[in-house]
């Protein structure tokens, strides 16, 4: 279901140069927060009566949003991007699921080369391309946590995504100089989290692909973004698999299943990270390729379609590994594609996109149902030894 007057409209703008990769990230500005400013209640999709978006009274952007947009916009102008992001084209598939399709053509065309990839637990390679070396002035803000007087502080840069799926999207990155593989740590899942009930807006997501699931470089982050489309992922019914752990399966009336952690409370968000992170963690020992995606949600148990947002969903998939260099201009099957956004590089596929054929997609790179039972004993067991 569309909610199209949540986010900004975007200007045309002339294509950038070709970017040049600069020095290290410099020091910027804190956006400080603590866990009393994380956006909790009231956030829901807008209704719509007569072909008319409405948002609920008193909604409207958080200070996390508006710095985010203002001085993503402000990159977007300075022509940082290796592409001007237009409104890109977007249509829902037909069908219970709701896939939304967007065209993307010149992030096909445009982004750079993806890294070869050759195990989960693959080395940091400093001769590889990695976020020390991006331009400056691609950092917008760094979120500090924590930063009253006297108290420890913890920060992640912020800096934008130059080849961006969509509007505001951004980069998550733990200091870069620490050299960290792409393997999910608690602390940067934190933020993750944070980072989005840091919005108010109810579809800015954050997600994370591991090695051999799609991951573009080998350098510890996670990416945000708006996309102003609601997702069945946000409020299909879960069935309980140790609730107590805030562990649930994510299965029926959803193409791609997966293990789905819930929480409402914004105390609670180190112990979800902490949670989640055991899950990685034995997923990468496995040799098990995963993408998680981090969103507003529904309760497990629903109801479908619901609108409001009360707590925070996040859902791990782990699937097929993908190993080598992946195609560009491909339909890969990501953190994106797996929780029901699909951006298109061709406008034959997208044009040419069903229901059936997206989920005949999605369901080539997941486990086998034998595989996948056998993995949720397991990480039942896991949780349950706590």
């Amino acid at each position: 279901m569309a909610a199209g007057g949540l986010t900004p409209t975007l200007q045309e703008t002339e294509g950038p140069p070709s970017p040049q990769e600069g020095p290290g990230p410099p020091a910027t500005e804190d956006f400080a927060y603590q866990v009393e400013d994380l956006v909790l209640p009231g956030v829901e999709w807008p209704s719509i009566r007569n072909g008319l978006l409405r948002s609920p009274a008193g909604q409207g952007p958080s200070p996390f949003d508006r710095l985010l947009q203002r001085s993503w916009r402000d990159r977007l102008e300075r022509g940082l991007f290796r592409y001007p992001l237009r409104e890109l084209r977007t249509r829902v598939l037909a069908g219970p699921v709701g896939f939304v399709a967007q065209l993307n053509v010149e992030r096909g065309l445009e982004r750079r080369a993806p890294q070869k990839i050759q195990s989960v637990r693959q080395s940091f390679d400093p001769q590889q391309f990695n976020f020390t070396k991006i331009r400056p002035e691609e950092v917008l803000f760094c979120l500090a946590r924590g930063c009253r007087p006297g108290a420890p502080s913890r920060r992640v840069l912020v800096a934008i995504n130059v080849s961006p799926l969509e509007f505001g999207h951004v980069l998550l990155l733990p200091d870069p100089a620490l050299a960290l593989p792409q393997i999910l740590t608690p602390e940067a899942l934190r933020f993750g989290l944070e980072a989005v009930l840091l919005s108010a807006h109810p579809g800015f997501r954050v997600g994370f692909n591991s090695l051999g699931a799609f991951a573009s470089v080998n350098h510890l982050h996670l990416h945000g973004y708006y996309l102003n489309w609601e997702l069945l992922v946000e409020s299909a019914p879960c069935k309980p698999l140790l609730p107590e752990s805030g562990l649930f399966l994510l299965q029926d009336d959803f193409p791609a299943p997966g293990f789905l952690f819930y929480s409402k409370e914004g105390r609670q968000v180190e112990r979800l990270a902490g949670q989640v992170a055991r899950v990685t963690d034995y997923l990468v020992k496995k040799e098990v390729a995963h993408n998680l995606f981090v969103t507003r949600g529904a309760a497990p148990k629903g109801p479908v379609h619901a609108r409001a947002r009360p707590g925070i969903r996040v859902v791990v998939w782990p699937r097929r590994a993908c190993f080598g260099a992946k195609d560009k201009s491909a339909f890969n099957v990501a953190l994106c594609e797996l929780a029901g956004h699909l951006p298109i590089k061709t406008a034959q596929d997208f044009e040419g996109l069903t229901e059936a054929s997206a989920i005949q997609t999605v369901q080539k790179h997941l486990l086998s149902g034998a595989e996948f039972a056998q993995l949720q004993t397991e990480l039942v067991a896991l949780l349950r030894e706590q």
